[in-house]
């Protein structure tokens, strides 16, 4: 894969081209740049099929990058040292982003993730959607990509009624009594939607809270939801979903 690096630290430039020239001999680093206007003229030039993009760029971001450019045909994996706002924003858009400090087993798998995907228009249209995103007011977002097997889903928070666990994977629940499968974790989608008002009920169930019916005293706690589903509460987050309820 033909990449591009883009930071406007040479440090972490040089870290992460050592990074992936050791782990990750499937990339072909074209270039390094340190500011928006060379990332533009760069990419536009070289047509890469990867860029590594830092989300903070000086005065400017990385989504100015992105804004900047008519036709996005790569592969994105944002690397950022902030678990800020415009990460929450990638999450939601279920795009590929790294930590810094970077450990090496994520940038192996978003690195791989990013071979294996075709740069078709699904991908277009995810970055696209991150972007609508970034222009809202607040923090808060309305919707959430959903990546599928065969597809991304784009899904309205107001139609998620719950979220429940099955190993890695978490399956949507939503109020057309669809079942969606998407392999991430319940705990990624739990911190995603907790400051959307999402309740974590139990290591294995996150509940949407307009969609809770009644509580159920029975063995500790439970409850019921609109459609009939019966959620179980454990005790750690027993006293935390009982104050939420309260404040509805």
């Amino acid at each position: 894969m033909r990449a591009v690096l883009i930071d406007d630290e040479i440090s972490n430039l040089e870290n992460l081209r050592t990074l992936l020239q050791k782990h990750c001999p499937q990339v072909n680093i074209l270039a390094s740049v340190q500011n928006v206007s060379d990332a533009v003229q760069v990419i536009k030039r070289i047509a890469p099929d990867l860029i590594f993009l830092d989300i903070q760029l000086s005065k400017e971001t990385g989504f100015d990058v992105l804004r900047s450019l008519p036709n996005r045909n790569f592969e994105v994996i944002f690397v950022t040292a902030y678990d800020q706002y415009g990460i929450q924003a990638v999450k939601f858009a279920a795009l590929d982003y790294i930590l810094k400090p970077i450990d090496i087993d994520e940038l192996k798998l978003a690195v791989n993730k990013a071979a294996q995907k075709s740069i078709d228009s699904i991908h277009a249209i995810q970055i696209d959607f991150l972007l609508q995103q970034l222009k809202k007011p607040d923090t808060k977002t309305s919707k959430i990509a959903l990546p599928m097997q065969n597809e991304i889903r784009y899904i309205n928070l107001s139609e998620i009624v719950r979220c429940e666990a099955d190993n890695t994977y978490t399956h949507f629940f939503l109020a057309n009594s669809e079942k969606i499968l998407v392999s991430k974790s319940l705990k990624e989608y739990a911190d995603l939607l907790r400051p959307n008002g999402f309740l974590r009920t139990h290591q294995s169930h996150l509940v949407n809270p307009k969609y809770v019916k009644s509580w159920l005293k029975e063995d500790g706690g439970i409850l019921r939801l609109i459609n009939g589903d019966k959620i179980p509460i454990s005790k750690p987050n027993k006293e935390t979903v009982k104050q939420a309820l309260h404040h509805l």
